[in-house]
């Protein structure tokens, strides 16, 4: 069982997308593994949540952000690897609704993405540190509790907040030696039971599709490729259907001191690269522990925004084009290849896709001055500047 065509279709033609990590670890600032690097003890760990006050989280304010940054759908961490829920669960107390915040920002951001025509997608981990039943996951009976709430957990934010986009599962990582390292906080080679979590995912929301971030190849019924940091060209065939997650700096939970690492430019480079290659960006913000995303992170989001009125075209509804090289990369929509350059340098030579036929070029933008055809190569002059060039070729 998969999603459904129009499920994907739209999918891949949204190609840019909001991930939003958020929840106690932003109160300690030191990122949302916090609970494992520090050996948080539960109990301990669980006292943030009398600290949660999130006074300027504000879903609508979030997703008009989304929106001026081109992006199609938001992915938010319903519940991280620490267990603490940012939706109303009904199997557990460990949740927003019980902290003084007292609200349910799932609930929240899902009205907010449907009034924006916004897709809505939830981030649910397969770890659950403060569970009992998953730390002593190698007891069978242990085991099997923990693997019921867990299908709980899925049933209601399949059932609970209108359709969804995408849900993403995290946390199952089969060739991971830290994982096996670590066994009271990584359930090893336990059983999730794939095959029914699945179904019963595409059962209850068949355009959405499954994300499994487990670093390897599909399982059956899921549905998306997908890479973490960058893109893998040597798994991205084009023919599966990707996703790349990226932060946009060091950290994907809120980290104050967290150094700032590309530039707006540089994340439009990342957007085209993985575009290129037939693979969606979800690109991360990390929302202080009062809600709000960092002034960093929202005036480059903003600058994607800008080249993507202009440019747009040459990212959304596309699919993998005929190449990539140093300094370029290509996506093809509708017999129209558009090739996006990505160099620093002032000019830049790049094969055509039929060597034998002379398209007709246009620069999109103001990056390329000036383009010449020949001998089967395009040769294009850029001006100086931090974001891609686009040239399309018809």
């Amino acid at each position: 069982m998969k999603a459904s065509p129009r499920g994907l279709d739209w999918f891949q033609d949204a190609r840019f997308g909001m991930f939003v990590h958020w929840g106690l670890y932003a109160l300690v600032g030191r990122g949302e593994w916090h609970m494992f690097s520090d050996r948080v003890p539960p109990a301990r760990y669980r006292q943030l949540a009398d600290h949660f006050y999130g006074g300027e989280w504000d879903a609508a304010r979030l997703a008009d952000l989304a929106l001026e940054a081109g992006q199609r759908y938001i992915t938010i961490t319903a519940r991280h690897h620490d267990g603490f829920a940012l939706f109303d669960t009904a199997l557990s107390d460990f949740k927003v609704t019980k902290s003084p915040f007292g609200r349910d920002v799932l609930a929240e951001l899902a009205d907010a993405c449907r009034e924006r025509g916004l897709g809505l997608g939830v981030y649910l981990s397969l770890v659950d540190w403060s569970h009992p039943g998953y730390r002593d996951w190698r007891d069978n009976d242990a085991w099997n509790s923990y693997r019921e709430y867990l299908f709980g957990q899925v049933r209601e934010v399949c059932t609970q907040y209108g359709p969804l986009v995408q849900l993403w599962l995290d946390g199952d990582w089969p060739h991971a030696t830290f994982s096996r390292e670590h066994p009271g906080f990584f359930a090893g080679r336990a059983d999730f039971h794939y095959p029914q979590l699945y179904a019963a995912v595409h059962a209850a929301q068949p355009d959405a599709v499954i994300v499994n971030n487990r670093h390897s190849t599909l399982l059956p019924g899921e549905d998306i490729q997908c890479f973490e940091g960058d893109v893998n060209p040597a798994q991205a065939s084009g023919e599966i259907p990707a996703e790349t997650c990226m932060a946009m700096d060091a950290s994907w939970g809120y980290v104050p001191h967290d150094q700032v690492r590309r530039t707006a430019g540089q994340l439009v480079a990342g957007l085209a690269r993985v575009a290129g290659y037939g693979s969606n960006l979800l690109l991360n913000v990390g929302p202080t522990q009062s809600g709000s995303v960092p002034a960093s992170q929202s005036a480059r989001l903003r600058g994607m925004g800008g080249w993507l009125l202009e440019h747009g075209e040459a990212i959304y509804g596309t699919r993998m084009g005929y190449g990539s090289g140093q300094g370029w990369t290509s996506t093809r929509r509708e017999g129209t290849d558009y090739i996006l350059l990505t160099t620093a340098a002032p000019e830049i030579t790049v094969p055509l896709p039929d060597p034998d036929r002379f398209p007709w070029v246009q620069a999109i933008g103001d990056r390329v001055q000036s383009t010449t055809v020949r001998d089967g190569q395009l040769h294009v002059v850029l001006a100086p500047g931090d974001y891609p060039g686009v040239v399309k070729l018809t």
